[in-house]
């Protein structure tokens, strides 16, 4: 975004019709302080990228004459956000006023966007250069006719049929790069977690008014199942990545008997590729498991390097931080690449407190990459737990990186699992 340029508020009329506010400017979020959006923080929304009108919430912009925050004066405006596209991480959240009666809004993300020059704007940042789940250009009927196929080739594969479904369905993009033969496959094995996340995808509890946005795997593939669609998708991406732990399962490392028999017998078949786990590193001894199966890397989930809020958003049953940071130990002893899947929040994730923690825990396991993942929550049920656990002053996206860069140097940064090479990125 140009130095001087300052969108201006977007808000929708009360049939939805999505407007620019003559007079005030855009405002975004950052924790509990509304602020103008820094330079750098602003650009235009990608492609892909999805609007969204917030019910129950007006929309606050600034008025640059008084420089006070205001909502706009007439009836019936709704403070809207952008749902931005994967690949970037957002800057910034929406500023509203909350009606007490406002329902909790769905398990999406909520950027602050303004409009300016003839287009909108959103508070984000471009991460990652991979496209592997941007689908511009492919027909819809493409990806159907490649998950008819995989269904017509494997009758009897019910993780297949499963996949299939979450392609056509739920419109996965893992799955739906399975159905076109490219980039990343998808491998969901646990039908149960031990941890109980605010933010699941896959389960919620009846009374957290919001539902799961996905649906949760109902049986537990067995190892011939998941070791045919790894090779399936490794005959037709000469890159292949094969991934445990996706948005439709409970936590993989449950299931590290059967994942280690699967990894095991893909190998000793001359499987090729990076066999990854996404895993809330729960449980050390799976980690070694699949390990010596020869899976190449995990991704571990982490909403905070702080043990009181980790535990807050996670709610783990029967394991805590300590063991996260022993699955991290055990996987890089193992000769395994570390990922963490950074849940980033502006105003909690990039507070002084937070980068001091991360920073400790990336350094004393030398941590190898972070994907800069953004949370898919109501922002406040996540502010409202935040709250518990004050971090200090925001600073940030861009010095976030910056200075953890800085203290960790041999650090990588995106939003995918890489491809490996001989345990290093490719």
């Amino acid at each position: 975004m140009p130095r001087h340029l300052i969108p201006r508020l977007v808000f929708a009329d009360a049939s939805g019709r999505i407007y620019d506010h003559p007079d005030l400017l855009m405002l975004t979020r950052r924790g509990e302080e509304l602020a103008l959006p820094r330079p750098g923080e602003v650009m235009p929304l990608p492609p892909e990228s999805e609007l969204f009108v917030l019910p129950g919430r007006k929309p606050v912009g600034l008025d640059p004459e008084t420089g006070q925050a205001e909502a706009p004066s007439g009836e019936g405006e709704q403070a809207v956000a952008a749902f931005v596209c994967p690949g970037h991480t957002a800057t910034g959240v929406a500023a509203y006023l909350k009606s007490p009666d406002a329902p909790t809004l769905p398990m999406f993300s909520y950027a602050a966007v303004g409009f300016a020059e003839g287009k909108l704007w959103v508070c984000t940042k471009k991460v990652d250069e991979d496209r592997r789940q941007v689908f511009a250009g492919i027909p819809r009927e493409r990806i159907a006719k490649g998950a008819q196929r995989l269904l017509a080739a494997y009758p009897k594969n019910r993780l297949m049929a499963h996949l299939a479904t979450c392609a056509l369905t739920y419109c996965c993009p893992a799955a739906r790069n399975l159905a076109l033969g490219r980039y990343e496959a998808p491998l969901p094995t646990a039908r149960t977690c031990n941890a109980r996340c605010l933010g699941c995808l896959s389960e919620q509890p009846a009374d957290s008014g919001f539902p799961a946005t996905q649906k949760r795997i109902s049986f537990a593939p067995d190892p011939k199942e998941i070791v045919e669609v790894m090779a399936e998708h490794c005959r037709r991406e000469k890159r292949p990545i094969l991934s445990f732990g996706q948005g439709c399962e409970g936590e993989p490392l449950t299931e590290a008997k059967a994942i280690a028999e699967a990894v095991a017998a893909f190998r000793k078949a001359g499987g090729p590729g990076t066999v990854n786990v996404n895993t809330n590193a729960s449980l050390p001894e799976g980690v070694a498991r699949i390990a010596k199966a020869g899976a190449d890397s995990i991704r571990v989930s982490l909403v905070s390097a702080r043990p009181g809020l980790y535990a807050d958003y996670y709610r783990p049953r029967g394991y805590g931080f300590g063991d996260v940071a022993e699955s991290i130990r055990t996987a890089k002893a193992a000769g395994l690449w570390v990922s963490l899947n950074l849940i980033f929040f502006p105003g909690v994730t990039d507070t002084e407190e937070e980068l001091a923690a991360l920073t400790d825990l990336v350094a004393a396991h030398q941590v190898d990459f972070i994907q800069l993942r953004n949370l898919n929550l109501d922002p406040d049920l996540y502010l409202d737990l935040a709250a518990r656990h004050p971090g200090g002053p925001a600073m940030g996206l861009a010095h976030f990186r910056k200075r953890l860069k800085k203290a960790c140097p041999w650090l990588e940064y995106g939003y995918f699992n890489p491809f490996l090479l001989g345990g290093k990125r490719a």
